[in-house]
């Protein structure tokens, strides 16, 4: 996960990663529409006005979705809200 400018320039970055479990894959879009855009192998952005969204989703996970990504993630989030033109960027591998 990391934050990055419209020129494509990195302002902040997460240690962690999102942990792709079972419980994870298995979230309901209708509920988590913002979360189950993420895939494993590819890579989401989010604009400062969908942080909103997700950071409502994170406050609601299932806590066998927890972990340390998604207080990183909180985190990253407010540096978008905080910023101009910034993005939340969830990389794949």
């Amino acid at each position: 996960m990391a934050v990055r400018g419209v020129s494509g320039n990195v302002v902040a970055r997460a240690k962690a990663g999102v942990e792709w479990t079972a419980d994870f894959a298995n979230l309901d879009s209708a509920s988590f529409p913002m979360l189950s855009a993420l895939i494993p192998y590819g890579d989401a952005m989010f604009n400062e006005r969908q942080i909103p969204l997700l950071l409502a989703e994170l406050d609601r996970l299932p806590a066998a979705c927890d972990g340390d990504w998604v207080a990183q993630a909180r985190e990253l989030c407010h540096v978008v809200e905080r910023g101009i033109h910034l993005y939340l960027w969830f990389l794949g591998d």
